[in-house]
């Protein structure tokens, strides 16, 4: 088990949330144009961020770990829900990877099949399931 992530609501926005890991802290926020402070980035941005980061840091461990020539590796993460007739909504992350550094097609290829491993990656892909109790 991980250990625990504390989320709080904190005074100066309507929707501000003090976030607190155990090595870090950091704000979660909704815009100013629904009424709050935008001290943070949104959750869906922070869903976002995660996946994007754990690819990034899967990549970056292989070509190391293959001793690759890559010296930058960028991933920009879009999501949306999709509403497909009377389905529920689909949740959808477009992934895109720049990779800066001497890689030939066929290390281009393999590191996009290695994003795929990324563990947000597969949290996301496969059914999770959530527990809540009150405290």
């Amino acid at each position: 088990m991980s250990d625990p992530v504390i989320v709080k609501e904190r005074a100066g926005g309507k929707y501000t949330q003090d976030v607190n890991t155990p090595r870090h802290h950091f704000y979660a926020d909704e815009p100013a144009s629904y009424g709050s402070a935008d001290l943070g980035p949104a959750p869906y941005e922070l869903l976002c961020a995660a996946l994007g980061a754990c690819t990034s840091i899967t990549l970056r461990m292989y070509v190391e770990r293959k001793k690759w020539d890559v010296e930058n590796i960028k991933v920009q993460v879009t999501h949306e829900k999709l509403h497909l007739s009377d389905l529920p909504p689909k949740d959808v992350f477009k992934r895109e990877i720049s990779i800066k550094g001497d890689v030939d097609e066929k290390q281009r290829k393999r590191m996009l099949e290695i994003a795929d491993k990324c563990p947000v990656h597969k949290t996301l892909e496969a059914s999770s399931e959530i527990e809540t109790t009150e405290a």
